[in-house]
């Protein structure tokens, strides 16, 4: 198994590091790290380094870091506009595109959309997304965290102005003619995936998406969950891209 992987606000220039916090608690107390064992740090945006545990204590480890590095970001640049769901199926759905790939996650206030994000009931609901995200990019040693983007969620309106700015642009419709598999991808830039909630995007927001630059696009015979199609959407992606 490959060594775990830790977050941490900025990698140290020395080569010692106490490890405390939440990281530290997580690493001394729920994966019992010992004397001698290796792990992964990372700063969330490309910076690396591999350390050695040279003392356990109370919710903290001491650390001789052994190499450091630094991994480009990926490009292009994926962006997946999620609608936001009911319950659980958004968080399962940020989960999994994180641990696949994907670059930044917006929250998109569908007209379709069961769930609402209003108040602190929404900027709760962004900051779970946004935990689910860390905790899923430590999970698949990923040196870059996803941004989750909205305050806390982003509007239609919103999401055309971003569709038109991207150097390509789908949107996931069961009815589309285009398959993602065979549609054209830029080399750089930004590419903007929609997907719809569970009562899919309605005709107005197909058309505003369209009108901005999005292409709609297909996966196969089959109607997806909202959180399903986009982790489904981004391994074609990937393996197109070669990420894969």
């Amino acid at each position: 198994m490959s060594a775990p992987l830790f977050l941490v606000d900025s990698l140290p220039t020395a080569d010692s590091l106490t490890l405390g916090g939440p990281e530290g608690h997580h690493a001394a107390t729920v994966q019992r790290l010992r004397v001698g064992e290796e792990l992964l740090l990372a700063d969330g945006r490309g910076g690396t380094a591999t350390a050695v545990v040279t003392a356990v204590g109370r919710g903290s480890l001491e650390l001789e870091l052994t190499s450091r590095g630094y991994v480009d970001a990926p490009v292009p640049r994926l962006v997946v506009v999620q609608g936001i769901a009911k319950g659980d199926r958004g968080e399962l759905a940020v989960q999994a595109m994180t641990e696949v790939g994907v670059d930044e996650i917006v929250p998109w206030a569908a007209s379709r959309s069961v769930a609402q994000w209003r108040g602190d009931r929404g900027v709760r609901a962004r900051e779970k997304w946004v935990a689910t995200a860390r905790e899923a990019a430590k999970q698949a040693r990923r040196p870059w965290l996803p941004v989750v983007a909205g305050s806390p969620d982003e509007s239609t309106d919103r999401v055309a102005r971003r569709i038109g700015g991207a150097a390509g642009a789908f949107v996931l419709h069961e009815e589309a003619d285009d398959r993602l598999t065979t549609a054209p991808l830029p080399d750089t830039g930004e590419i903007v995936l929609v997907v719809g909630p569970e009562g899919g995007i309605a005709p107005a927001e197909l058309e505003a998406f369209a009108a901005a630059g999005a292409r709609p696009v297909r996966l196969g015979p089959s109607v997806l969950r909202t959180s399903t199609a986009g982790v489904a959407a981004l391994s074609v992606l990937a393996t197109r891209l070669s990420r894969w």
